[in-house]
Order: C-alpha cells, then structure tokens, then sequence
C-alpha cells in the first residue's frame, strides 16, 4: 500500500499538480479537493455519536500549532510524569483519522479502545482533533484546551510538513499554498480564522482553556501549571519540572520517532513532526511584505467574522 501511494504522489499527483500551476488553476483545483474533504468531513464527523465524560481532555488545534507539545504536557501531568509510550498516538486517540486517507486510519488507538485513562492517575485520557468547534461534541464535563498559533508560522511548518512527510518531489509551490492558506478552503483545516475565532468564543466556558503558542514558548512552566490547575491535578513542584522536562523542545525533539507520522513512503526518509517549534520564524519561507498580508488578511477575516480575537497578543504582527 505505501509503494502505491508513494508512486500515485510522485507519478500521478505531482506532474497533474505541476500542470495545473502551469494553467494557473492549482488553486482551484486543491479547493475543490478541500471542499470534498469538508462536506465528507460533516457528513461522517465521527464524533456525532460520542458522548463525552469527565475523563476526556480535547486538545484541539489548527494543524501544527503546537498539538503534540500539549499533549504532551497534558499527558505527562495525568500521568505523574510516568505516562509511557512507543508512539504517542498508542494511548491519544484521534478520531479525525477515521475519515482519513487509509494510510491514515490505523495511525492512532481508536477511541473505543482507549481505556487506559481507567487506571491513570487522575482517571483521565486525551483526545486530539483539528476539528473547528463547531463540530465537536460539547459537554460540561470534559475539558478542552485550545492552542492558537501565530499563522504565519504555522504556514510554514504546515508547508515544510506536508513536503517533508507527504508529498515529496510532487509538493506544490510556496505561491500556490500561500494563496490557498488565504483561501478558505485551505486543504488541512479551512480558514485559520474561522478556526481560531471558533475557539476563543467559548473561552468564557469553566471547561475551555484556550492558550497561544507565544505564551507556552515564553513561559512553558507556567503554561504546565496553568494546564495542571485547569485539569484540577494538584501538581508538586517537582512533577511540574519533570512535565517540563518531558515537554521540553530538546526531550521531544530528540524522542522525534515518538511523535512523528511514520514513513509513508518506503524509499523516503519519515519527515520530523518536531522540526523548530518557534514563534517568530516565518522569514524562512515568507518574505516580509508576505508576511504583512497574512497579517492583514486575517485580522480583516476575524472582524469580518465578528470576533474580538486579540490578534496582536497572540500573534508578532509585522508593521
């Protein structure tokens, strides 16, 4: 299966994706892929049917925000610092797989399989998404705690990402995932705006935390406190300095293999899913004026949408 879709990239995917950059129609022609992914998304959202408890941690993010680092930390504190694993999706389901590609769908422990939480600590477990708000079952009991990143970084990583670890030679150009990343239809999770706007209206909910990635690399101590408190884990000083040093970029980035999403393709290397984990760093793909408009876009998407998501405190705008 991976020698299939290895070829079906490179030999299908890439010269179709390099013929339509030639016609100018890339753009239009991943939209439509993205609008299919959305409307099967709401059609099988596998979480219509789950109803969720107190012992569930929703950790949703726009993808590559910072969603392995605060499942870690999440992790790590119902756990007492002890939660081991071989890969972390072992014991962090993720139910978007389900509807995924089929390379996709054994990557993490089904949801109904995750039991584990039953003999933790704190009798709790966490459950990744990149889902909007919107299509989450919502509860009073469990908890959910959002991470919003600056999206210009998060362009990047995504970029990098998905060449690195998907599409290989076959990946498109920076030109044409920058005009799809402002489009709405961006095809890993739609409009990062809508996103992030969808989150920080239900910060006002006791059971909704949402954190910026720029606080959690300004303070990460204080990020695994304010998580230990918002969980109602009574963590000692030293449980929070090893979750610190479990959550730390050099302990995750050097236990990479524990977090990453496998080599798909047999004769490619596996891309790093902990490449740099910095805020501030989009000039490696971006030029400055570049990075003004993604700024200026979607601080005109978040008002056009009605949010007073603070834009500025979460993000390093460029003047």
């Amino acid at each position: 299966m991976q020698v299939a879709f290895g070829a079906g990239i490179e030999r299908v995917m890439g010269p179709l994706i390099r013929f339509q950059e030639r016609r100018g129609k890339a753009v239009k022609f991943f939209a439509r892929i993205a609008t299919q992914q959305e409307k099967r998304t709401r059609q099988r959202n596998p979480f219509q049917r789950y109803r969720p408890g107190p012992q569930d941690v929703f950790v949703m993010t726009f993808a590559k925000s910072g969603t392995n680092w605060m499942m870690q930390i999440a992790h790590q504190l119902i756990y007492h610092g002890k939660g081991e694993y071989n890969h972390l999706h072992d014991v962090v389901p993720w139910p978007d797989t389900t509807i995924m590609p089929f390379f996709m769908k054994k990557y993490a422990i089904p949801i109904e399989e995750a039991n584990h939480w039953e003999r933790s600590p704190e009798r709790k477990r966490v459950i990744k998404t990149h889902y909007n708000w919107d299509l989450l079952p919502h509860s009073d009991q469990p908890r959910y705690i959002a991470v919003i990143r600056d999206p210009k970084d998060v362009f990047v990583s995504n970029y990098l990402f998905v060449r690195d670890g998907v599409y290989g030679s076959a990946m498109p150009s920076v030109d044409t995932w920058f005009d799809l990343f402002l489009s709405p239809h961006f095809p890993l999770g739609g409009s990062w705006a809508v996103n992030a706007a969808g989150y920080w209206a239900e910060r006002h909910r006791l059971n909704v935390l949402v954190v910026s990635f720029k606080s959690m690399k300004a303070d990460l101590r204080g990020t695994v406190v304010k998580v230990a408190d918002f969980l109602h884990i009574r963590a000692s000083d030293s449980l929070i300095d090893e979750v610190c040093r479990l959550s730390s970029f050099e302990y995750m980035k050097q236990n990479d293999h524990k977090f990453w999403i496998g080599q798909l393709v047999p004769w490619r290397k596996p891309g790093s899913m902990i490449r740099r984990g910095t805020q501030g760093g989009s000039s490696e793909l971006l030029s400055v004026e570049r990075q003004r408009q993604i700024d200026r876009h979607f601080m005109d998407e978040l008002s056009r949408l009605g949010s007073d998501f603070p834009y500025r405190e979460f993000c390093d705008v460029l003047e």
